[in-house]
């Protein structure tokens, strides 16, 4: 079978979509499929055609941001029509824009998308909603990762994920007393609530050394904020090796799906907060709520951290791990072979 993939950005860019993305291409490989991604050149420093373990991988030059550029795409897309064309199936991750005009030159084409989030830390708008629900009634059958998309877009799903992991990475070995911080340093990420959470913290006696993984527009405001308070904070920057780092550490400060699922897996207590409606529906509203704790601020945060040092709250961690143990890439990549009704 002859599967291409629509992805804004893919490997070596380091995210939960691009990581989703391509461990499920590695593994349909490994079961005699072909697979090829067609993604944005972020970096040009990467080749344009590349091959990642069997997975052949195109990039195309969309220039920069602004309302020309998806007749950019399209126009780029166009040079790569025959791929679609001799795909048996086309998937769009989130983007599926860059089909739309290829949807109707290939009529009969299977076409799947699967709806990865929301819009970095806005609340939806009328024509985020539209672009779902088209994308929606143009596919033959879609992917919800996690519920909160139902409410949201009223999309209505032919499946619900929460993602994946590689249980062989997560050992849940001793623990350090540290505080993990995965994630970009975005208001979306709450990576200033954390660190006020830290100073909160402090101020109560308790210095809990805090290792921040990632990179993003925040990060000078983060690392003023931690030497003016004197807290323990090590920006680490983009680290490929976060696995390392969730198995040592004692507490897990994450709010996407993937480096929660991550973190339950190696059996540590999870920290997310949300500072909006949305964030906060995409935490409350998954099945695993009940095994991480959610903060809506840095207060609420402290107190559930404080809590938990003292021995005062309890997050079963071993229930966490129970939801999570059957969750692998190979049942990931079952699930779109259901998807795509390939036996």
């Amino acid at each position: 079978m002859t599967i291409l993939f629509l992805i804004r950005l893919f490997y070596p860019h380091i995210g939960g979509v691009e990581k989703h993305v391509l461990e499920i291409s590695k593994l349909l490989v490994e079961k005699g499929h072909s697979v090829t991604v067609l993604t944005e050149q972020y970096d040009n420093q990467l080749k344009k055609e590349d091959k990642i373990d069997g997975v052949k991988i195109i990039r195309i030059d969309n220039g920069k941001e602004n309302w020309f550029k998806k007749f950019r795409i399209w126009r780029q897309l166009w040079a790569y029509r025959h791929l679609m064309k001799n795909a048996d199936i086309v998937h769009c991750h989130d983007i599926f824009f860059w089909y739309l005009p290829f949807r109707f030159l290939y009529p009969s084409k299977k076409v799947f998308t699967t709806f990865h989030g929301y819009e970095g830390n806005k609340i939806p708008g009328f024509k985020s909603k539209l672009m779902h629900k088209i994308a929606e009634k143009l596919s033959k059958g879609n992917i919800c990762v996690g519920d909160f998309l139902k409410k949201w877009y009223g999309t209505k799903p032919t499946f619900v994920t929460y993602g994946a992991v590689d249980l062989n990475k997560f050992k849940g070995k001793n623990s350090r007393n540290e505080a993990i911080f995965v994630g970009r340093l975005e208001e979306e990420t709450g990576i200033m609530k954390y660190l006020e959470a830290m100073r909160l913290l402090k101020d109560k006696g308790i210095n809990l050394p805090l290792i921040v993984l990632g990179e993003g527009s925040l990060e000078n405001k983060a690392r003023e904020y931690a030497k003016k308070n004197s807290l323990y904070v090590n920006l680490k920057g983009f680290v490929e090796d976060v696995e390392k780092y969730i198995n040592s550490g004692r507490y897990i400060f994450v709010s996407r799906y993937l480096g929660i699922l991550e973190a339950m897996a190696a059996k540590k207590p999870v920290f997310a907060v949300y500072n909006n409606d949305i964030k906060k529906d995409y935490l409350k509203m998954a099945p695993f709520a009940n095994y991480i704790s959610i903060s809506k601020n840095a207060k609420d945060l402290s107190q559930n951290l404080i809590g938990l040092i003292n021995r005062k709250k309890i997050l079963d961690t071993d229930k966490g791990y129970a939801w999570i143990k059957d969750r692998t890439w190979d049942d990931m990549v079952s699930f779109y072979l259901r998807l795509w009704d390939i036996k």
